[in-house]
């Protein structure tokens, strides 16, 4: 073998190891991924007695977290804040097998993030499910109480072979661990344990139970075996799946999640690069019966793979030093000529400036995670809409960029309309035509619900899905938007509706189908579930938002609210249509402020369509071309399978609400 075909060998090791390991890492979120929040209905007014006492305990709570040697027992602690009416019960709970410090980092962020508007602003009551810890807070005494509901039910979307087996062998180990939780002998149990179980001779199932410590072993039991009860209905052939009771959850994968392995410094370290382990004793070349010489052979091995293997490693890091500085320096040339390419879309910081009043107040238009939009007016007399990068914004330079080179070469009647933009030291600026309004803004205010009737709605949903169609189909390019959502909905003074905030777009290649991404953007409760645990993004992705869009548009509901089904249980927007469907009883759905003045055809396509698009499977999902032909013909609709999502049936205690919340942890926008 030459030394040409040694290098190529070495270096095709080490990429296959470094994919290894990417693809690792995407198996298990960071702890500070936001798996669930549930938020109640029952607000509190601002500046409030009740607010203030809740930022007391939230600040006392997360004082108590501050670092390693300040982590409480079992990384567990209750506080009880105030009098009556105000009194706030809360508390911060950690997964023990994390490390104090990232325990302490993830409830800082839980703390931090509860309060915000995309997550529970206001609600009396709330429970964020991190990754790694867990934020709770009442008006209503919890402690020492075990709670089953509200229940939330998350599954790995993979499935098993062989579902009964697989069955039988997870809940024999979930049991088995809430049988050690529960009999730990410590006067103390912490009601925490992880095991595995052999599944086939490659892989290997990984379980987890934990409750609150402030239970009873025996309340701690009767709960996580409540919750494995579930099993069979929601999780029947699923590779892994969790539960999320107020008090207690469970967890199984075919992978690890747990322990020192996945969180063992302040920063999630991938596991280890798969290392072929060295020859045993009995397998070394036997030329001889003496000891001696045995010894003396095993010291020559030693002696020349360890060289051996230093040499192979400093040669890998040079080639991948050489290989990732080149292509860094390759990327660089090419953004530049990318901005070239729109130089002339350029505007002067000044300009702007002046537009805008200097950014005031007045002209403030709305804030979000990117930053601010202010209305401004061109020294012409046009008014534009800026949007202005924060510099602290999950979207950076790579989504600017993207979001003016793709903006760039669109135009479309339901694409919103880039004007320029504008790059000044550490400002970035997106110039855009000036709308009337976002579309969540319409259609969840009581006051403006009136505006939007039947037939207006209908030209809204015809034309999301035109301008859905011209990004996968139409365009010169084939774009997954992946954030699709009511609030990225404008409206023009005319009520024409127009797609807006291409930073997470995702161009694909004319002939590619789906892709993967290890870091998951946009809002949970309009994610189709496999891009949310899997990362996988197709335009199958954005059929299913458009489908969460729909019932939004016809609802008047919000996705990420439980509501009252038809069968007495709670339950979110998707479940809600569907048992509505069901039953027979899809117009119950409808706004009432446009219900007796519609066509009830069209309503009921329009409701079947939704459906089509939120289904569990992709394949099942339609594309945008038999969206558009099902709703402007009469052809004949498939029947349609349950949604994704689905949640228990069992009534949730207060009315509680999944609030609207992007996964901050993974990709914080």
């Amino acid at each position: 073998m030459t030394v040409f075909h040694k290098l190529s060998f070495f270096i095709l090791m080490f990429i296959f190891c470094h994919d290894q390991i990417r693809i690792a890492q995407a198996q298990e979120p960071t702890p500070f991924y936001l798996a669930y929040n549930l938020c109640s209905r029952s607000n509190y007014s601002a500046n409030s007695t009740y607010q203030t006492n809740l930022n007391l305990l939230l600040s006392s709570l997360s004082k108590t977290f501050t670092n390693r040697n300040t982590v409480p027992l079992y990384g567990y602690r209750n506080i009880t804040v105030g009098e009556n009416p105000d009194t706030v019960y809360g508390s911060l709970h950690c997964r023990e097998d994390i490390a104090p410090d990232i325990c302490s980092a993830c409830v800082q962020r839980a703390a931090e993030e509860v309060g915000k508007d995309s997550m529970c602003p206001n609600s009396r009551r709330a429970i964020m499910y991190y990754n790694g810890c867990v934020l709770r807070y009442s008006n209503k005494y919890y402690f020492s109480i075990m709670q089953e509901k509200p229940a939330v039910p998350l599954n790995n979307q993979n499935n098993v072979t062989d579902p009964a087996s697989y069955l039988t062998l997870v809940t024999g180990l979930l049991d088995g661990l809430v049988i050690e939780a529960v009999n730990n002998t410590s006067s103390s149990p912490s009601l925490f344990s992880t095991g595995t179980a052999n599944y086939t001779r490659e892989n290997t199932v990984y379980g987890m139970v934990q409750c609150t410590p402030d239970l009873t072993p025996s309340s701690c039991a009767t709960c996580v075996r409540s919750a494995i009860e579930l099993i069979p209905k929601y999780f029947y052939g699923k590779r892994g799946a969790r539960v999320l009771y107020p008090s207690c959850t469970f967890r199984y994968e075919i992978y690890p999640f747990y322990g020192q392995s996945v969180y063992a410094t302040t920063q999630a370290l991938p596991p280890a690069p798969v290392v072929l382990p060295p020859p045993t004793l009995q397998s070394l070349p036997n030329t001889t019966t003496s000891n001696g010489s045995n010894s003396n052979s095993l010291r020559l091995a030693v002696g020349i793979s360890v060289p051996l293997g230093i040499a192979v490693l400093l040669s890998s890091i040079a080639v991948w030093w050489f290989y990732f500085h080149k292509k860094k320096k390759i990327n660089a040339q090419d953004g530049k000529k990318d901005f070239r390419t729109v130089e002339s879309l350029h505007f002067k910081f000044d300009i702007i400036s002046t537009a805008t009043d200097n950014f005031s107040e007045a002209n403030k238009l709305g804030e979000g995670g990117f930053g601010s939009v202010y209305k401004g007016t061109l020294s012409d007399g046009q008014e534009i809409a800026v949007k202005r990068l924060s510099e602290d914004s999950g979207q950076g330079d790579q989504e600017f960029k993207n979001e003016v080179l793709l903006l760039a070469k669109l135009e479309h009647k339901n694409l919103v309309r880039l004007l320029g933009f504008c790059l000044h030291g550490q400002e970035k600026l997106l110039i855009y035509e000036l709308m009337n309004a976002s579309l969540d803004q319409f259609i969840f205010d009581t006051l403006k619900q009136t505006y939007l009737d039947w037939e207006m709605r209908y030209k809204i949903i015809g034309g999301i899905a035109r301008g859905l169609l011209y990004l996968h189909e139409d365009s010169q390019l084939k774009i997954i938007h992946r954030d699709l959502k009511t609030s990225n909905i404008l409206l023009a003074p005319d009520m024409v509706p127009k797609i807006a905030d291409f930073g997470m777009a995702r161009l694909f290649l004319i002939d590619q189908t789906q892709a993967n991404t290890n870091r998951i953007v946009g809002t949970y409760g309009y994610m189709a579930p496999e891009y949310a645990f899997q990362g996988q993004f197709s335009v199958k992705s954005d059929v299913f938002s458009f489908g969460v869009l729909v019932l939004e548009i016809l609802s008047g509901k919000k996705n990420t609210i439980f509501y009252e089904s038809v069968t007495g249980g709670a339950q979110d927007l998707l479940t809600y249509a569907w048992r509505h469907w069901q039953n027979g009883s899809a117009l119950e759905l409808l706004d009432a402020s446009f219900k007796d003045n519609c066509s009830r055809s069209e309503v009921i396509r329009c409701i079947h369509i939704a459906l089509l698009c939120v289904q569990h499977s992709i394949a099942n999902r339609p594309t945008m071309v038999s969206v558009i032909v099902m709703l402007n013909s009469s052809v004949t609709l498939p029947v349609p399978t349950p949604p994704a999502y689905l949640v228990s049936d069992q009534a949730v205690e207060d009315q509680w609400s999944l609030n609207e919340a992007s996964f901050t942890g993974l990709s914080p926008r």
